[in-house]
């Protein structure tokens, strides 16, 4: 289940939360980690985004080259 109440509340760079979820959801889809969470009942999006809003999600931004 999408926790939508959290991610409406949610404080921040909402875009940005979004983009390191989407990409969680990627690595979780191409690794063993999908059939363990779908074995639990549970939705890749819905466990990552919970992830997300939750601060459990360590990233680091990219320096793009300055002109």
């Amino acid at each position: 289940m999408i926790p939508l109440n959290e991610l409406i509340d949610k404080e921040g760079n909402v875009y940005e939360m979004t983009c390191v979820a989407i990409k969680e959801a990627a690595i979780y889809s191409a690794i063993d980690k999908k059939k363990e969470i779908e074995n639990a009942g549970e939705k890749i999006v819905s466990v990552v985004l919970t992830r997300a809003l939750n601060d459990e999600i360590e990233y680091t931004e990219e320096s793009g080259s300055e002109e």
